[in-house]
């Protein structure tokens, strides 16, 4: 019998490095019932078959409704404020037939060729960033990089007027500064954010805008277009979902590359001969290392079922560690090396099943122009502090540095 103590976890320590907890929660409890900082009790899944299965487990529901506390109106899951906000009805909060309603419906507006097309644009907006400290020789590229391009970004494909993104990047940054703060301060950044999403989707009903918001409230199917309230929320998903985890992929990965040189000098020299193959395979290898989400979203049991033959009864959360499957040996040769060739990468960094991220081409692509401009326009890019000095955003969902200071030869 196993008389290991169970590691700590949520500790500052635990979010600085949370390989080695995960590692033993695979090998020793890898469907974990634990207290969260919050007070909810859930289960941790770790291991990446028993996740791939229950990411595509329609017992396992989306819907908070399911969740026994929030029945009774008390729940402590999901992003403080939505519920008030009248922000639920959006697809990570819903299950099929609505899911695959909005879904189908959104899919109409979010296409890849509209995603392609803003590829100019991203670009644009790196090299902007870049200018605007290439030359100090010295940069935080949270605050000044990884943070406002995502941000600017989508609100751009969104629509939001140039005058108005400012705002925007202010609410966005008090959401994701929670971790320091009461949770009434991002609960104020949502009812702010909804405010000015549904006076801006009023303004583009009157006009024939090309843009996304444009794009959402002309989507029909069928002689079904989305409500009032789903399309303020799905902009509000977009813009919170897709910001965030961009960031974390930028930072996450260019924190990964510098204190990976071999690695980084070998993507570069690929870059410098006009080669994008590595960068492709690079930053798949990027999202399954140390990627952006550490958990999947919240999941509700709807029925008494198992996972990896642990009993999970009906109402209970349940958490999928991404970050802790996609470092499974048990599906990942050396899962604890960076490999930037790695084929056989099937990670599960934007999920897997109905719920697979829908803007995962739009960050794709980000991350693809943000770390390919950086290794070229600032070549000998390197740490500006102590790794170990580095702090991490405390949360569940998200993994992402607070900040990363870098240091160069000015440019």
């Amino acid at each position: 019998m196993n008389t290991a103590p169970v590691p700590e976890l949520f500790t500052w320590e635990f979010a600085t490095d949370p390989y080695p907890a995960y590692a033993w929660l695979r090998e020793h409890s890898p469907v974990h019932r634990t207290t969260l900082p919050s007070g909810v009790e859930a289960w941790l899944v770790t291991r990446y078959a028993d996740a791939r299965q229950a990411l595509a487990d329609q017992r396992l529901s989306k819907n908070p409704v399911h969740h026994a506390d929030d029945a009774q109106g008390k729940s402590k899951t999901g992003i403080p404020g939505e519920r008030s906000a009248g922000l639920m009805t959006h697809l990570l909060n819903i299950d099929p037939p609505d899911h695959t309603r909005l879904r189908r419906l959104v899919s109409k507006a979010f296409t890849p060729r509209r995603v392609a097309e803003f590829a100019p644009r991203v670009q644009e907006l790196t090299d902007g960033l870049i200018d605007g400290f290439a030359a100090r020789g010295s940069a935080d590229l949270i605050h000044e990089f990884a943070f406002p391009l995502p941000i600017y970004a989508i609100c751009d494909l969104l629509g939001v007027p140039r005058e108005d993104q400012d705002d925007l990047r202010d609410w966005a940054g008090m959401m994701i500064r929670h971790g320091k703060g009461p949770r009434g301060g991002v609960a104020r950044a949502v009812k702010k954010i909804r405010r000015y999403l549904a006076d801006l989707i009023h303004r583009k009903r009157l006009g024939d805008g090309d843009d996304l918001i444009s794009g959402l409230i002309r989507a029909s199917d069928h002689g079904e277009h989305l409500t009032e309230d789903e399309v303020v929320a799905m902009c509000f998903v977009l813009l919170f979902a897709g910001f965030e985890t961009t960031i974390n992929l930028i930072g996450n990965g260019t924190h990964a590359l510098l204190r990976h040189p071999e690695q980084r000098a070998v993507l570069q020299s690929a870059l410098a001969r006009g080669e994008h193959g590595l960068l492709e395979t690079g930053v798949e290898e990027l999202l399954r290392f140390d990627g952006p989400v550490e958990m999947a979203t919240w999941r509700y049991a709807t029925e008494d079922l198992e996972i990896g033959g642990v009993a999970v009864a009906e109402g209970d959360p349940v958490l999928v560690v991404l970050a802790a499957a996609d470092r499974d040996p048990a599906r990942f040769d050396h899962p604890d090396t960076l490999d930037l060739a790695r084929r056989d990468n099937k990670h599960l960094g934007y999920g897997h099943g109905i719920h697979y991220c829908i803007g995962a081409p739009l960050a794709r692509l980000e991350g693809h122009t943000a770390l390919a401009t950086l290794l070229t326009r600032l070549p000998d890019l390197r740490l500006g502090e102590d790794p170990a000095e580095l702090r991490w955003r405390g949360g569940l969902i998200m993994r992402g540095l607070r900040t990363l200071p870098v240091e160069f030869t000015p440019r």
